[in-house]
C-alpha cells in the first residue's frame, strides 16, 4: 500500500475526480477526511464505503470558502484521524458565461470557492505539515487555467491562480520536505461531461489526440504518482491530463 497509516483530507469529496482520489486513498491504506458542500446522501454512501475498504474516514459539510470552517475541517481531522499527511485540494465549481453577460456575483463566487478555497485550507493546513517537516500536497486545476476557454474567464483566472500559488508554496516549503503539485484534467467522464450532447461530445473526442475521454482513473493515478515515494524529486510542477488535446 502507498499510503499505509497515512492521514489525508480532499476537499470536494462526494462526487466526479473528488470521490474517485478518497477512494483511491482508502484503497492505499489512508484514512480520509473529505468535506462536501451539499451532498450529505453521497457522503454517507462514501463513508460505508470507505468502511467496507477497513479504513476510518470523516465527512465534513463545510465551504471552503469560509476560513473558519477549513479551519475546522483541519483541526476535525487530526483529532479524529489522528494527524495529516496529505491534503489534495479538488473541491471547485464553474459558472461559464461571456464575460460580457458575467455578473460580478459569477466572477466572485468561482474566485472565493476555487483560489481562496485552496488558501484557506492549505493556509490552516500548513502550520502542521511545517511543524513536523514532511507532508504532501496536490491542487487540482485544469487545462482551462493552461490554455484558457471561451466563456470561462472566471474559471481559467481561478485556476491559473492555483498553478501561480502551488509554484510558490513549493519553493517556500521545499526545505521542510514538503511537496507540492498540480494536476490539470482535461475532459473527464464526469457527471459534467454525461450532461453534454451526445453530437458535441463525439466533436470534442475528435478533437483529442488520444480519441476520447479521460476516466477518473486517468486521474487518481497521477495523483497517487504525486504523492508517492516515486515522486520524490518532484515539486511545483503541474501535470497535465487530457488526452493530448492542448500539446503546447
Amino acid at each position: 500500500m502507498f499510503f499505509k497509516d497515512k492521514v489525508a483530507i480532499v476537499t470536494g469529496g462526494t462526487r466526479g475526480i473528488g470521490r474517485a482520489i478518497v477512494l483511491m486513498l482508502a484503497a492505499e491504506g489512508a484514512d480520509v477526511a473529505f468535506s462536501y458542500l451539499k451532498s450529505t446522501q453521497e457522503a454517507e454512501g462514501l463513508k460505508q464505503e470507505i468502511k467496507k475498504i477497513g479504513r476510518k474516514s470523516l465527512a465534513l459539510q463545510i465551504d471552503v470558502r469560509d476560513f473558519e470552517k477549513a479551519k475546522e475541517l483541519v483541526e476535525k481531522t487530526k483529532h479524529s484521524l489522528g494527524g495529516l499527511d496529505i491534503l489534495v485540494n479538488n473541491a471547485g465549481i464553474t459558472r461559464d458565461k461571456a464575460l460580457m453577460m458575467m455578473a460580478k456575483e459569477e466572477w466572485q463566487e468561482v474566485i472565493d470557492t476555487n483560489l481562496s478555497g485552496v488558501f484557506n485550507v492549505t493556509r490552516n493546513a500548513i502550520v502542521t505539515l511545517l511543524k513536523q517537516k514532511r507532508g504532501d500536497i496536490v491542487n487540482i486545476t485544469s487545462v482551462s487555467g493552461i490554455s484558457g476557454m471561451g466563456r470561462q474567464t472566471n474559471y481559467a483566472a481561478s485556476k491559473a491562480g492555483i498553478i501561480g500559488f502551488s509554484k510558490s508554496l513549493a519553493k517556500e516549503v521545499a526545505p521542510y520536505n514538503i511537496r507540492v503539485n498540480c494536476l490539470a484534467p482535461g475532459f473527464i467522464e464526469t457527471d459534467m461531461i454525461a450532461g453534454l450532447r451526445q453530437d458535441y461530445k463525439e466533436k470534442l473526442k475528435q478533437e483529442i489526440p488520444l480519441g476520447r475521454f479521460g476516466r477518473v482513473e486517468d486521474v487518481t493515478g497521477a495523483v497517487k504518482f504525486l504523492l508517492s515515494d516515486a515522486a520524490g524529486f518532484i515539486t511545483g510542477q503541474t501535470i497535465v491530463i487530457d488526452g493530448g488535446l492542448f500539446i503546447q
